[in-house]
């Protein structure tokens, strides 16, 4: 029985994001319309969502050229969407619940290290934390093009148990994770040896530690045939 977060979801850092438009399920900064009803072809869930107003998207923009200082902005951004969506879960239609954080601006690769960290947070309680890069092309299950992303964007949806620990398969301790995932309303940061502190410098060491991916090899050419 899920009994609420009890993580204090601490504040964006002042100066590192502008927030341009706060949550809503119809964003007027940001042309996303299209790109949802594309990708709903290959996404049996958002289209559900959509139409009960329970995907939403909170856009921020990048407001510093320090990149550690907007990895840590756009942490505490995705801590906040995760604790909005934890309660939202075991309500009905909560399996639909996502909350899309947009990063505009010169994003480079500033939405890795902190979604590294998020999705091993939330994962244990049953959270799927999602990244898309503008414009970066990718293949569904069924290898056909999903439409790029005309933003980058991190969304926090509850997970599925029988369909997403499958995503994960090269990331098995996550994937068992939130395959056993149970809510029972902890701390996230409270990890097993310590609390951790909401500081990203020190939650970003705690994510290097963690297991890397585990990616097959490519696989070997033959060797070249004698003359």
């Amino acid at each position: 029985m899920t009994t609420g977060p009890r993580t204090g979801a601490p504040r964006t850092p002042a100066g590192a994001l502008r927030l341009v438009e706060a949550q809503t399920p119809e964003p007027r900064t940001v042309d996303i319309a299209g790109y949802v009803d594309a990708v709903s072809a290959h996404c049996p869930y958002l289209a559900p969502s959509v139409r009960r107003g329970l995907t939403t998207w909170t856009v921020y923009e990048v407001a510093s050229g320090d990149s550690e200082f907007v990895e840590a902005g756009l942490f505490h951004a995705g801590v906040q969407a995760a604790e909005w969506v934890r309660p939202l879960a075991g309500r009905p239609h909560g399996a639909l619940v996502c909350e899309n954080v947009v990063l505009l601006g010169d994003t480079g690769r500033l939405l890795d290290w902190p979604h590294w960290a998020l999705k091993h947070l939330y994962a244990p309680v049953g959270l799927m934390i999602g990244k898309f890069h503008h414009g970066e092309e990718r293949l569904d299950r069924e290898d056909l093009p999903i439409p790029p992303p005309p933003y980058s964007f991190l969304p926090v949806r509850p997970a599925v148990r029988v369909r997403d620990p499958r995503f994960l398969a090269d990331t098995p301790e996550l994937a068992d994770a939130l395959a056993d995932a149970v809510d029972d309303g902890r701390d996230v940061f409270a990890q097993a040896q310590a609390q951790l502190p909401h500081n990203w410098q020190a939650v970003k060491a705690w994510s290097r530690s963690l297991p890397v991916p585990q990616r097959p090899a490519p696989p070997r050419k033959p060797p070249a045939e004698a003359p």
